[in-house]
């Protein structure tokens, strides 16, 4: 396979292309899970969610069981699931609480710290065998930031924060909303796509397919507030690393601060309460970035953080180059009434949800696409736009930004320049823009 011939990036000509195979083939499915997936930060889960002594979650990232949980000593492990023994999964529910794990198959047993408590017939060993060799076995890496916790199965990787870099400042952005923290709700959505997994990635910091695509949920909007704003002017950017980000004015209200007439009238005092609280602590220009922005973060390779109207976790992996596995979970502040968690959960479910006014539009536009990768005659897909000029409105830099690290990965790359060679001129100034007190907003 000609690897350096799937890209087309011709910075001169403003053109960039992907070849169609990289959506469609399984040997290159097999290369990106041993040269991306098994060295990149992988999400696996939220501090919140295991917040007492025994709590555990299990997941699976790169196709590997997992699972984590808070030991008795209270600090956070995460055990590859797999008993030194023979091999059978020793967690075995999705979530709970547990003093120990006992395999079903031979009983053997560890607490929740991981080690080897008990086994059938101890005095059947020799004198070397070693119960702490025989303990759970821990991912090489696993680290934390602002809550959200990540493994990585090469040892060598960089950390999490120089890994994160750029894109640490639209994580705080949507961390900081909450002067005690944030939380996962609890429950989650899990659902299959008929489309290859990168096509996930375009559709999330794609800013305008919204107007075509969702035309319902703008309709239904417009129908509450006939004066919310016809489309959002925002930004994409390229933040290295293959992290992307799209910005953008909000079209309709945030829990956080931005009352709308689609939020219920008793939740207006506790919102602009919550306004009034993000400027004493962070003043005017920040604040207003919180509550007047929107932002669809992507945490290369598979993760994203949608700072909307209901924030929500989004992680999702190859099942097969045709299909992918999704799982989406709600944040909210810690210390949010029961009126605003309704609101966002509300919010999450009416949009975000898999049964919303979003995600059915997002997943159907992502299987015809896969569909129309059948074309043979057609070999290359486009995402050029905007790359012969200054970036304004949203162009397409971002989805650019992570193609080119996914590029270079699979050339056996560790580094590239992800962006069009051109700075970011005008970000600063819509920025400006975007974030002044929008007094209108919540007339």
């Amino acid at each position: 396979m000609d690897l350096a011939g799937l890209i087309v990036d011709d910075k001169e000509r403003g053109v960039f292309r992907y070849h169609r195979s990289a959506m469609t083939s399984q040997e290159i499915l097999d290369i990106e899970r041993e040269r991306i997936f098994d060295k990149s930060w992988l999400y696996l889960c939220h501090e919140t969610e295991l917040e007492n002594r025994g709590d555990y979650l299990r997941r699976t990232v790169n196709g590997r069981p997992l699972f984590a949980v808070r030991g008795a000593d209270g600090q956070l492990r995460v055990f590859l699931n797999s008993c030194l023994h023979r091999g059978a999964l020793i967690c075995r529910q999705d979530q709970g609480s547990a003093e120990v794990f006992q395999c079903f198959y031979h009983a053997w047993t560890y607490n929740n710290r991981g080690e080897l408590i008990g086994t059938p017939d101890e005095a059947g060993y020799p004198e070397s065998f070693n119960r702490e060799e025989m303990s759970l076995k821990q991912p090489p890496r696993v680290e934390s930031y602002r809550g959200l916790v990540f493994v990585n199965y090469d040892p060598n990787a960089m950390s999490l924060y120089d890994f994160l870099g750029n894109a640490r400042e639209y994580i705080d952005a949507m961390m900081d909303q909450s002067e005690l923290g944030m939380r996962i709700i609890p429950g989650s959505n899990k659902y299959d796509i008929g489309a290859n997994w990168k096509l996930l990635i375009e559709n999330s910091v794609d800013g305008y397919h919204g107007l075509p695509t969702h035309q319902t949920f703008f309709d239904y909007v417009r129908a509450l507030w006939p004066e919310a704003p016809k489309g959002s002017v925002g930004y994409g950017r390229a933040l290295g690393n293959g992290h992307t980000v799209t910005e953008y004015q909000a079209a309709a209200g945030k829990p956080i601060a931005v009352w709308t007439p689609q939020f219920p009238l008793e939740a207006r005092p506790e919102v602009e309460k919550v306004h009034t609280r993000l400027v004493e602590r962070f003043g005017e220009e920040y604040a207003a970035r919180m509550a007047y922005c929107q932002r669809n973060l992507f945490i290369y390779p598979n993760l994203i953080l949608n700072d909307v109207a209901a924030p929500t976790v989004r992680y999702w992996e190859p099942i097969a180059p045709d299909c992918m596995r999704v799982s989406a979970w709600g944040l909210a502040p810690k210390e949010e009434s029961e009126v605003l968690l309704k609101t966002r959960l509300s919010s999450f479910l009416g949009f975000l949800g898999p049964g919303g006014l979003a995600t059915p539009d997002d997943s159907e536009a992502l299987e015809s696409c896969q569909a129309g990768f059948a074309v043979k005659e057609v070999e290359w897909s486009d995402i050029s736009r905007g790359m012969h000029r200054s970036p304004k409105s949203i162009d397409e830099i971002q989805m650019r930004g992570f193609w080119r690290q996914w590029h270079a990965h699979l050339m056996g790359q560790t580094e590239c320049d992800v962006t069009d060679g051109t700075e970011h001129e005008l970000y600063k100034a819509w920025l400006d823009e975007s974030t002044r007190p929008q007094t209108s907003v919540a007339q």
